[in-house]
């Protein structure tokens, strides 16, 4: 990092060609080089003349986008909703890549888990925020507004319970399997062992500062792939448990992924009311019609994060 070109370093009518300013080309990450982000940087919003110790109100705010388990990088990477989002709020858009295969050749969701025996996807994101802050110091780092659905949602819930102090705002869409704040079960289903696997323990108080918005579709509710699905999947964990190396190869009580046991419109309905036990107020937007498709919920989505930018703007 010590020879990294940041936009300081470059004259400003150079910055687009230098592929600094607008859709940047994927970055594979020096911690990490397996996993990528690409970012998009509003050209005419940008201040070069920024620098890390300017005030966070005069820099870009940062929205994360989460992909889901099937890596749709679509919405940053050609010209769908965010782009024109980002142009006219402003805002940047930092969008990550966990490839499948992380944790070995059967490997689709470690990257959910944030922890695995392959892979940290929690500090794979935030050594990505150390890289923006320097790389384009007028984009604020410091407190992100965090988008995630499906397995994005995953992500973005258990991100939220180990660092709700660099999140300004939280859209959780649709996840399938949730962590609840239970401290009788191991993660990922509850927090039991979380101070063993990440140093660090979850911050209550820390969440109930977050803005959260929970998303999912009315017609949400049918379990994926089927109960006999479910029982071909717990099968083949119980022939060969944790045979890749990673968690989401073991059984539940050994620290991997439980099996879906209902449909998402439940599991989320579930989490809030757990949470709101916990002092944890959380918005939900059911969106009328939609099924497992995070497209017909983006209008509700960004309207949420866009008020939240908004507020934090004027604080």
């Amino acid at each position: 990092m010590d020879n990294l070109l940041s936009t300081a370093d470059v004259p400003p009518q150079f910055l687009k060609a230098a592929m600094l300013l607008g859709h940047i080309p994927w970055r594979s990450l020096p911690s990490d080089p397996r996993i990528s982000y690409a970012l998009y940087v509003p050209p005419t919003q940008y201040n070069p003349s920024l620098t890390s110790t300017s005030p966070s109100s005069e820099k870009l705010p940062l929205l994360v986008f989460i992909h889901g388990t099937r890596r749709s990088i679509s919405a940053i990477d050609g010209d769908d909703d965010l782009v024109p989002f980002a142009d006219s709020l402003p805002c940047a858009i930092l969008a990550p890549l966990f490839p499948i295969g992380l944790d070995g050749p059967n490997d689709l969701d470690s990257y959910k888990l944030l922890r695995s025996r392959g892979v940290r996807s929690d500090l794979a994101l935030l050594h990505m925020l150390d890289e923006v802050a320097r790389r384009w110091p007028g984009i604020s780092t410091e407190r992100i507004f965090l988008m995630g659905f499906s397995g994005g949602g995953q992500f973005a819930q258990r991100f939220l319970y180990l660092y709700p102090e660099t999140i300004a705002a939280v859209s959780i869409g649709a996840p399938g399997r949730v962590t609840h704040l239970d401290e009788q079960r191991k993660w990922p289903g509850g927090i039991a062992d979380v101070e063993a696997l990440f140093g660090r323990q979850v911050d209550r108080e820390g969440i109930q500062k977050v803005k959260i918005q929970l998303v999912v579709g009315d017609q949400d509710n049918v379990l994926h792939g089927g109960e006999k699905f479910w029982e071909w999947v717990r099968e083949m964990k119980a022939k060969a448990p944790g045979k890749d190396g990673s968690l989401e190869g073991k059984a539940a009580d050994e620290g991997g992924l439980e099996g879906m046991r209902q449909g998402r419109v439940d599991t989320i309905r579930e989490l809030q009311a757990k949470w709101r036990q916990e002092g944890i107020d959380a918005h939900l937007d059911v969106v009328e019609g939609m099924g497992h498709d995070s497209k017909p919920a983006r209008g509700v989505v960004l309207e949420f994060l866009k008020s939240a930018m908004l507020d934090r703007a004027g604080q």
